[in-house]
């Protein structure tokens, strides 16, 4: 059975006058017998709560008294402590001191309470250490002028806790920094990339990695969609990684709604920060020995395959990510490898060279096609399949390139181009010139 407890302090407090008082409140007593128990009750040693301090402490007779009738007219309520009027004021100012840091205060409120106090004090109108920056702290804080709540009212914006209708309706995208040993001993900065379900908050995808570009992230995407049904939207931040038009392109083509964060407001990716705080808390904390992306890949997929799926999570009532997550999803929904390849296809503008070769992202590739030599062309390859050659795409059909090899190309037999034989139709423009100089026009 649950034990019961005083609901605060100030019931503490009160149970223990109780205590010391209660004994005298049951007693019939005549007249002097008050004062003389009072008396003697005050000459006693008890143990109070943190209110007074920590050790033993005797209690005078008129505070004793105080409590006597109190707790004889109004019980356990009337022996609660009652806080001071001047709670949370600034005792140390003047009245013309806080009306001009409330001014401050709201003519600046990106100001900090050091820069005012070191500007009033320059000023000349603040004496020097008269006033203390907690003082100053708790004047704002009573009056709504604290920081935060200045910027969070001068913004507008109202905060109110959302989540995603259902899982896989928004996925979020961002990376977090961490870092391993190099073999000398150093530091070597590394970059963890992780999609977040919103509604469950499970982890489709995470993985560390040397680099925090555009590819990195359709990397990460393209895990995630091998795996896992895509979402309806994915929400990233402003950053470079994830404002580029390939990404953008590679979303439409997906059916993937992309969203960005407003610049500057880290409170609107609450959720994708709590898990890394998760994250760094359970694992990245005590990896900091390792010297290899596998070694640190290998421990970020076993604490969140083993540990953070399974664990019950507080915004889900106690239930597991997996749960959530697994429940909700279907194989029919899954995207197959095809249409993978043709969202992620990148084309781009080439010139063939006279040797019926061409330069793409610094490697040379020959055709087999010799009447595009010269010719401008489409190139495509696609990201999801990096290891496919790419190809050149002429009258709708693709015809795959070939890496340039110079000394194979060294032994390999040309095709001869046959030479037409005598023309059938006459054609001399030098006879067609002696002929109208010597007035024979019209004799051929």
């Amino acid at each position: 059975m649950k034990s019961l407890s005083p609901r605060d302090h100030a019931e503490a407090v009160a149970l223990f006058r109780a205590e010391v008082i209660g004994a005298l409140v049951r007693r019939e007593l005549d007249r002097g017998d008050l004062q003389a128990a009072l008396r003697e009750l005050s000459k006693q040693k008890f143990r109070p709560p943190r209110l007074y301090g920590h050790g033993v402490k005797c209690f005078s007779v008129p505070t004793l008294e105080r409590w006597y009738y109190a707790y004889r007219d109004g019980g356990l309520d009337a022996l609660r402590p009652e806080p001071r009027s001047d709670r949370g004021r600034a005792l140390e100012l003047t009245p013309d001191q806080r009306t001009l840091l409330l001014a401050i205060r709201e003519e600046h409120p990106r100001a900090s309470v050091p820069l005012i106090l070191r500007t009033l004090v320059a000023d000349g109108r603040l004496a020097e250490n008269a006033v203390s920056a907690s003082t100053v702290r708790r004047l704002y804080r009573e009056n709504g002028l604290d920081r935060v709540g200045v910027r969070d009212a001068a913004s507008g914006k109202v905060r109110l806790r959302w989540q995603a209708e259902h899982p896989g309706a928004l996925w979020h995208g961002d990376v977090c920094h961490a870092a391993i040993r190099t073999p000398e001993g150093a530091n070597r900065p590394v970059r963890i990339h992780a999609l977040l379900d919103d509604a469950s908050r499970y982890v489709p995808v995470i993985e560390a990695r040397d680099h925090e570009k555009e590819e990195d992230m359709l990397a990460i995407l393209l895990r995630a969609a091998r795996r896992h049904p895509l979402p309806g939207m994915l929400y990233l931040d402003n950053g470079s990684t994830y404002s580029g038009d390939t990404l953008r392109l590679a979303c439409e083509r997906l059916g993937i709604t992309l969203v960005h964060a407003q610049p500057y407001d880290a409170p609107a990716r609450g959720k994708m920060e709590r898990f890394w705080r998760t994250l760094r808390e359970g694992c990245l904390d005590f990896c900091g020995g390792l010297t290899s992306l596998h070694d640190l890949n290998v421990r970020l997929f076993g604490w969140v395959d083993e540990h953070y799926h399974l664990a019950p999570h507080g915004g889900l009532m106690g239930k597991s990510p997996a749960q959530i997550f697994e429940g909700a999803r279907e194989e029919t929904d899954m995207v197959d490898e095809a249409k993978l390849r043709a969202a992620l296809t990148v084309h781009t503008r080439r010139r063939v060279r006279r040797d019926n070769t061409l330069s793409l992202d610094g490697r040379d590739w020959e055709t087999s096609l010799s009447f595009l030599a010269g010719r401008v062309v489409t190139v495509g390859q696609s990201l999801a399949t990096p290891d496919m050659p790419p190809w050149i795409e002429h009258e709708k059909k693709p015809y795959p390139l070939q890496p340039v090899d110079p000394i194979a190309n060294a032994s390999r037999r040309r095709d001869v181009v046959k030479k037409a034989g005598p023309s059938a139709v006459e054609f001399d423009p030098a006879g067609a010139m002696a002929d109208k100089l010597l007035g024979r026009r019209g004799a051929r």
